[in-house]
């Protein structure tokens, strides 16, 4: 039969996500995360792949604005729920509902798509690049001590609940959303994410709790984590594993982590997906008992090259002339010149020579700072036409601060 793309109607929701969940494994999600994925939903956003009635295959994209270098916040897809029937892999259906997907985000003048992925090497072929990485560890708090800066003593900690403490965690979520690339701006009904905890996934861990930092009355960090307590014939051997961990300022910050690290009972701090250059490595005497480890976060993709490098700002002046190659969304192609500094910038099309030929993934890699284009030239994907033009790009790509993708969507 043939495949038809149709937008997702409201009434086929279940049928719709069944596939999705069959394409995951199977194994049914709790009632209240699978509610909360059903309200999120923006099913105009949303496409199915279908063989009459038959759902074969699934891909959405929800309304973001995520921050970039400079502080601006960009509207971004996205990109969600994918995945293609075992019954109807390389039938071409994900290539076009990536395609279909692509060519709605461009019109809806969204310059950006953004995505996590299950499986990294299926989306490099649509133009996608690592654009940020994240840390994950563990600090053996036997082993390892926290050496905090003055001042962490003259902030209270507080617990309660993440229930209770949702609008003063949320404040100090959105105060931050500028201060570093790769960050989303929550829309209503996204702060419930943070409430999603099933006891069926906490693994003989607690239910979620809450730690607030404060000073002078105003909350200034949070922590939200769980215990679990675990005993041998020597006695206590329990761990804490970090959720969400957030500070305005570092005294704040690294009262967090050492009230984390100081829990009773637990001689284990374990925590994914924090920046890579987060703070807590820079306050542990031993980092290689922390065991830190590297893994992909946030794929980004330019759906509009030149909006996209507009709407950044840049570290050092740059006046550079990109040949770009993009075989899945050709209105892309061709030569852009990029003019700007950290007070702005203009992309354009131009006849002017190339200073520097790639693809469009390595502009996705490069754009938010995460990866330099020195880096990407070193392993052949990025093609120096013009001398210098190469360093003097890659400088002005970068970030001050490392970019980093606080949650999934």
């Amino acid at each position: 039969m043939t495949t038809e793309l149709r937008v997702l109607d409201p009434a086929d929701w279940d049928k719709w996500y069944a596939v999705l969940e069959l394409a995951f494994g199977g194994v049914p999600e709790a009632d209240e995360e699978r509610k909360l994925w059903q309200e999120l939903t923006e099913h105009e956003r949303f496409l199915g792949a279908w063989e009459g009635d038959r759902c074969v295959g699934t891909a959405g994209a929800f309304t973001f604005r995520l921050s970039v270098p400079g502080g601006a916040v960009v509207p971004a897809a996205g990109v969600t729920m994918v995945s293609v029937a075992g019954t109807h892999r390389r039938r071409g259906v994900l290539t076009s509902m990536m395609r279909r997907q692509l060519e709605d985000v461009r019109s809806w003048d969204e310059p950006l798509a953004v995505l996590t992925a299950s499986e990294p090497e299926i989306y490099g072929r649509f133009g996608y690049g690592v654009g940020a990485y994240s840390a994950h560890g563990a600090i053996d708090t036997t082993r390892v001590r926290l050496v905090v800066p003055e001042g962490t003593d003259g902030v209270s900690l507080r617990v309660t609940s993440p229930t209770e403490a949702l609008d003063a965690t949320e404040a100090v979520y959105a105060r931050l959303v500028t201060t570093r690339p790769g960050m989303l701006e929550r829309r209503p009904g996204w702060e419930r994410l943070a409430l999603i905890d099933p006891p069926g996934d906490r693994e003989g861990a607690s239910p979620r709790q809450c730690v607030l930092a404060e000073r002078d009355g105003e909350v200034v960090g949070y922590a939200h984590y769980a215990i679990k307590p675990e005993w041998s014939f020597a006695g206590a051997n329990g761990s804490v594993s970090v959720q969400q961990l957030a500070g305005l300022d570092p005294v704040a910050e690294a009262a967090l982590w050492r009230f984390l690290c100081s829990v009773d009972l637990t001689s284990s701090v374990g925590f994914r997906s924090r920046p890579v250059d987060d703070a807590w490595q820079h306050l542990v005497t031993d980092l290689r008992r922390c065991e830190p480890t590297l893994r992909d976060a946030l794929h980004v993709r330019l759906v509009d090259v030149g909006a996209a490098l507009a709407a950044r700002t840049y570290q050092t002046p740059v006046d550079v002339v990109f040949e770009v190659t993009d075989a899945f969304c050709p209105w892309n192609e061709g030569r852009w010149r990029l003019i700007g500094d950290l007070e702005g910038a203009v992309c354009v099309r131009t006849g002017d020579a190339a200073d520097l030929s790639l693809s469009v993934r390595e502009l996705g890699a490069a754009y938010l700072g995460g990866a330099s284009l020195l880096s990407l030239a070193a392993a052949g994907r990025v093609r120096e036409v013009r001398p210098g033009a190469l360093r003097e790009a890659s400088v002005a790509f970068g970030s001050p601060v490392a970019p980093w993708l606080p949650h999934g969507f």
